[in-house]
């Protein structure tokens, strides 16, 4: 009976780099997948039941999480607005002192109810269809209208006071 062959320093290195390559290549490739993969919370959307109609005071934005939208009262209408620049996607917040969206990543500037007042974006804020059940409103998040050409100016009006975001 031969005894088994002694493993040389060498090997046994050669053997630690391959484990380690396939475990590195193992977890490039499950990274990968990861981020290519798409989210959990992004699916097609659908009705969000939101309060009551009397909540959204004349000229003003109520951001709602749950469908990352805001509900804007132009004084005459309730529009559900997307929080989503058209430009480039950047999350755009409402300045409560000059009654607009302000995108802050580059300068577009939309009206209370969404239409493009200046800025880079070819059109105005995409807008989600809206209705009411009862007194409370509901916003269906799975069908989006194209934000309005730039131009219009249904609801335009000057500002209430200065802008939220540097001009640059």
């Amino acid at each position: 009976m031969t005894a088994p062959a002694a493993t040389s320093r060498r090997n046994f290195l050669n053997a630690g780099w391959r484990l380690g390559a396939t475990i590195l290549a193992a977890a490039a490739g499950w990274t990968l997948f990861e981020s290519l993969r798409p989210l959990a919370g992004s699916g097609k959307g659908g009705p969000i039941k939101l309060a009551n109609t009397g909540n959204y005071a004349a000229g003003t934005a109520t951001y709602v999480p749950e469908g990352r939208l805001f509900v804007a009262n132009t004084g005459t209408t309730l529009l559900a607005i997307s929080q989503k620049c058209p430009h480039l996607g950047c999350r755009v917040p409402f300045c409560d002192s000059s009654g607009r969206f302000e995108c802050p990543c580059h300068g577009s500037v939309f009206d209370i109810g969404g239409e493009w007042i200046e800025g880079p974006s070819p059109v105005g804020m995409t807008q989600y269809p809206i209705s009411t059940d009862g007194d409370a409103v509901v916003v269906d998040t799975s069908k989006q209208i194209a934000g309005p050409a730039r131009g219009a100016a249904q609801y335009f009006s000057p500002p209430k006071g200065p802008n939220c975001q540097p001009k640059g």
